[in-house]
């Protein structure tokens, strides 16, 4: 009889070991046989939880979109913030630790990469991009003029996923992705300026 919580601690094994696995031999390199070998536990393990490697991939993906959106939440406090905060939580989200540790980083763009080919992925991406522009947009309203809503969005939207993207891109240190999210801070602050009601 399976101990109890061991599914949860098996799939987070397997996600775990599919980032460790995209990191070190890319996405086309990742087999369900480095995944298993990674994660120490027989390739049926994967079949049993999630399908095979498409549905380990597709968990995965599941999985930075969710550690997106908790970092995020966990800049809330008891106290409900400004629409200028949240705008520079949305931003310190995307740039957190999690989110441009090199594995992380790796497995990002691999995704992007293979959502072009991929149904599911391509889904997931169109409702991370969806997420990001729906939650800029909801900080934005309470400080620009309406005609400016998705001009602004749009803005800060491209700022953030490029600058992440180039960062990613050249493997870019703490400090580099931290100036990073400087620039999307700073680019917020002249679209409020510029637009304000």
């Amino acid at each position: 009889m399976p101990k109890i919580g061991m599914e949860k601690i098996r799939k987070q094994q397997l996600i775990d070991a599919t980032l460790a696995s995209i990191a070190q031999h890319g996405m086309h390199g990742t087999t369900i046989s480095t995944i298993s070998k990674l994660a120490g536990v027989s390739s049926g393990i994967i079949s049993h939880y999630f399908g095979g490697k498409a549905g380990l991939l597709k968990g995965t993906t599941i999985y930075l979109l969710e550690q997106l959106k908790q970092d995020f939440l966990q800049q809330f406090t008891d106290s409900t913030p400004t629409p200028k905060e949240r705008l520079a939580f949305i931003i310190n989200a995307n740039f957190s630790t999690a989110q441009s540790s090199n594995k992380a980083a790796v497995a990002w763009l691999s995704f992007w990469v293979q959502s072009m080919h991929d149904k599911e992925l391509s889904q997931l991406q169109r409702v991370n991009h969806a997420r990001l522009a729906s939650n800029l947009r909801y900080s934005f309203k309470a400080l620009i003029k309406r005609d400016y809503l998705d001009y602004c969005t749009n803005m800060l939207a491209a700022q953030i996923d490029g600058q992440w993207l180039r960062c990613a891109l050249s493997q870019g240190s703490n400090a580099q992705f931290l100036n990073a999210a400087n620039y999307c801070h700073a680019l917020a602050e002249q679209l409020i300026d510029q637009y304000s009601n």
